[in-house]
């Protein structure tokens, strides 16, 4: 890639300080949108986020901070979308529908966009006519948290036309994030949130005081579930334990920075669904994904009894302990 592409992150939260902080690394500018403009004022004045990983320095020599989403995507080649897809539509309500006409799009989010039953990469070719060999995916098993501490990382950056992804990769490579590039947008996407769903599971079922042998169980039986669904969805050769698929489920199931199984412990101890999410005070996509899956679930019938009582638990009001205790007999 040469010096000239410019590179715009949307978002303004702790995944796209992450990617901020990851390409920071590796060029002298980027551009920066959030919608929250005292957010903008305070990292020019103090170099942090004030409100997601503020451990983070940042510097504004660097960013072009700005709540102009217009701006952004008009003077940047590649556009990184980091916003929770319940949100997707109405940040980009404001761009012209060939916005993105020339420039290669990135999606860093894990969801589902929830008036369409969408994910990204379709949402975009519908709303944005972005072909999918200008469309990427940046997967983990990757948390912001680990990136702000600098522990060692792996990301998988997946585009039809590879060469774009390895674009992407070297821009996110730094001494604490291993890169590597996949064709497979959609088996990617479909995993990263499906994996959201799996993780509510583990948290719910933590909450009510399953161990850790039950927990190898039911996330060993949530890989086999998105092996299914995305061999239903889009059927090509695919190894699904690798790190992009197995390895996102497992940080996401496990991991103590795991907003979605936060979300699930939550509900497993007694809270309501509502409260979990005033309480946690962060958008937890497993919550938007299980409803989108069991809705588009209905055209592909896949086996999957995991999502499936976790649907029925966020809502239809069926009690966790009940629901719980009639999916393990449905487990091997």
């Amino acid at each position: 890639m040469t010096s000239a592409k410019k590179i715009a992150v949307i978002g303004g939260g702790s995944w796209p300080t992450a990617l901020v902080k990851m390409l920071s690394s590796n060029l002298n500018s980027l551009t920066w949108w959030m919608r929250n403009k005292e957010s903008i004022e305070y990292i020019r004045q103090f170099r942090h986020n004030p409100s997601y990983l503020s451990s983070v320095d940042l510097d504004p020599e660097k960013l072009d901070l700005t709540s102009d989403i217009t701006r952004a995507v008009k003077e940047s080649d590649i556009i990184i979308l980091a916003v929770p897809s319940a949100f997707v539509k109405q940040s980009l309500a404001a761009l012209d529908k060939k916005a993105f006409d020339g420039k290669l799009v990135f999606s860093a989010i894990k969801g589902i966009v929830p008036e369409n039953n969408l994910i990204i990469a379709d949402f975009l070719k519908e709303d944005f006519g972005v072909e999918h060999n200008r469309f990427g995916v940046i997967t983990g098993p990757c948390h912001a948290e680990e990136v702000a501490l600098e522990r060692l990382s792996y990301l998988t950056i997946a585009s039809p036309d590879t060469a774009n992804a390895q674009q992407l990769a070297s821009l996110l490579s730094t001494r604490y994030i291993k890169t590597s590039v996949s064709d497979d947008i959609y088996g990617t996407e479909y995993s990263a949130v499906l994996k959201n769903v799996y993780a509510i599971a583990s948290g719910i079922c933590h909450g009510l005081g399953y161990g850790d042998n039950f927990q190898a169980v039911l996330i060993s039986n949530g890989i086999q579930e998105i092996s299914r669904f995305v061999d239903k969805v889009h059927p090509i050769t695919r190894d699904i334990k690798s790190s992009a698929y197995l390895g996102d489920l497992l940080v996401t199931g496990y991991s103590q920075f795991s907003r979605n199984r936060m979300f699930g412990t939550m509900v497993g101890k007694g809270y309501s669904v509502k409260y979990a999410q005033m309480e946690m005070n962060m958008v937890a996509e497993g919550y938007y994904g299980t409803r989108c899956i069991n809705e588009m679930n209905k055209l592909y019938h896949v086996d999957t009894p995991i999502a499936d009582a976790v649907y029925r638990i966020l809502y239809e009001k069926i009690s966790p302990a009940i629901e719980i205790k009639l999916l393990t007999d449905k487990l091997s």
